[in-house]
């Protein structure tokens, strides 16, 4: 499947004004519900709907499986994709994040 058709079966974002990638109560990465930017969002936001906001070994496996054909330019162009390369670096650091979905106010 490709991304787009991956996007399609992920929870709606109409309802968010962005989400939030946090470290404890630090936030270290956010994400825009601004174009460019939307089918990060979805995906996201559909990892944490699926894994109850928890960012981990098994949730980013996941992400990386929905970002589809993207996670190969991400590799070949560090900074490219910086969400891609978030997921990335959770691998590569053992990290445990949080997800907060920013509802529109």
């Amino acid at each position: 499947m490709t991304f787009k058709e991956i996007l399609e079966g992920l929870p709606t974002i109409a309802h968010l004004s962005g989400l939030n990638v946090k470290l404890g109560d630090e936030v270290i990465h956010h994400i825009p519900a601004i174009s460019g930017k939307l089918g990060s969002l979805r995906l996201y936001y559909g990892l944490a709907e699926k894994f109850n906001g928890k960012l981990d070994r098994t949730s980013v496996q996941q992400g990386i499986e929905w970002f589809a054909e993207h996670v190969e330019d991400a590799k070949k162009h560090p900074g490219k994709h910086p969400n891609i390369d978030l997921l990335f670096n959770v691998i590569e650091e053992g990290q445990v994040l949080h997800l907060e979905p920013l509802k529109n106010s």
